[in-house]
């Protein structure tokens, strides 16, 4: 393994997607900023520290009955004891997934007054990977978010919680007891979305899989494959391609699908990313979405916001990654106390979002 560049990220105010909830929520930042201070000093006044003057006190005060500041408890007490850093890991070849989930962190940590510290990790060797987990730890890290396939790692897991590190895992694709995580269920997400297709009257779908080494694109291929098992009416055999959850892995598996004897009348990509790319080889090859072809994908990332629109999952990555750190900060506050968080399972729901990349098949017409 090899560990990228840490970035140190301290913002404002981030925001996701018009319409996210969490866009509103003013953050120590914000206060900061208004009141024309630093976030120490920010954190001072909240903290009641008498090294503030009179003046500066009530330009902060004045900045937080303006914003309707509400400061986490559990950050300001972990505060008050010193930084607050905590860790976000991260392997993911989708840019589109990863800069969502970034400001969904950054949101959070921001608004709990914490640190966020980003580091690229590869995990092809275990042992260089849980060396860099422990140079993270000797920095200070005391809070950590793994993303897949980083999330499944059970060595780095053990290394974290030998530091004592509160730790929370994300689409991990299933819940196995030893650490936190926060996700959606990806296998009655796909299920739903092929039977999206077979009730639109499609019978001969192909389908992308997603990174063979995350445990989540496994869950969408089986609940792809439960939903046509299921089926009421025949269905043909699907036409399966390996994708590796990149764009270009979309075009590639695009390809190939697209050159088979018969194509098929829809294609589920296992991340918008790809979905994306395989509207780019439908057009090439002169074929029309949704009247020739329907695409649909897993994600509502930018990614989707493609013409046609694209049909696909919504899994609400901006607040899962603000749910982890919310959970993150709670579990650092017990850890203080002696206490050891329970590992828990969040679900989070998805929905199915129709857009104009997918339409009954000519013959269903």
């Amino acid at each position: 393994m090899t560990a990228g560049t840490t970035h140190k990220i301290a913002v404002a105010k981030a925001t996701g997607k018009a319409g996210n909830k969490n866009q509103s929520v003013a953050t120590i930042y914000d206060v900061a900023r208004c009141a024309n201070v630093s976030k120490t000093t920010v954190s001072r006044v909240l903290n009641g520290s008498p090294n503030v003057d009179g003046e500066t006190r009530a330009a902060v005060l004045r900045a937080v009955d303006e914003l309707q500041f509400r400061p986490n408890k559990a950050a300001r007490s972990l505060a008050s004891a010193g930084e607050v850093r905590i860790g976000l890991l991260y392997n993911n070849p989708s840019v589109a997934y990863f800069s969502e989930l970034l400001i969904g962190a950054l949101d959070s940590s921001g608004r709990n007054g914490s640190q966020l510290v980003v580091d690229k990790c590869e995990i092809s060797n275990p042992e260089a990977a849980c060396a860099a987990v422990r140079n993270l730890v000797k920095g200070g890290i005391t809070g950590m978010m793994l993303t897949a396939p980083i999330s499944e790692s059970s060595e780095l897991i053990a290394e974290l919680t030998k530091a004592g590190v509160a730790i929370v895992a994300l689409a991990t694709g299933g819940f196995r007891g030893e650490v936190t995580c926060v996700g959606i269920d990806d296998f009655s997400a796909a299920y739903e979305m092929t039977n999206y297709l077979l009730k639109l009257g499609h019978r001969r779908i192909g389908f992308i899989k997603g990174h063979p080494g995350h445990t989540s694109s496994i869950r969408r291929f089986e609940g792809f494959e439960a939903a046509l098992r299921d089926a009421k009416h025949k269905v043909n055999e699907p036409i399966v391609a390996q994708g590796l959850n990149s764009y270009r892995s979309g075009l590639e598996a695009g390809e190939r699908i697209l050159s088979a004897e018969t194509i098929p009348s829809a294609i589920f990509a296992s991340n918008d990313d790809m979905a994306s790319a395989v509207l780019s080889v439908a057009h090439r090859r002169g074929l029309n979405v949704p009247t020739d072809l329907s695409v649909v994908g897993f994600d509502d990332t930018i990614a989707a916001s493609v013409w046609p629109g694209l049909t696909t999952i919504r899994q609400p990555i901006h607040d899962i990654a603000a749910t982890a750190i919310d959970i993150i900060v709670r579990n650092m506050q017990a850890l203080k106390t002696g206490a050891q968080p329970k590992p828990r399972n969040h679900l989070v729901p998805h929905s199915l979002i129709e857009r104009e990349s997918a339409t009954s098949p000519r013959q269903a017409r």
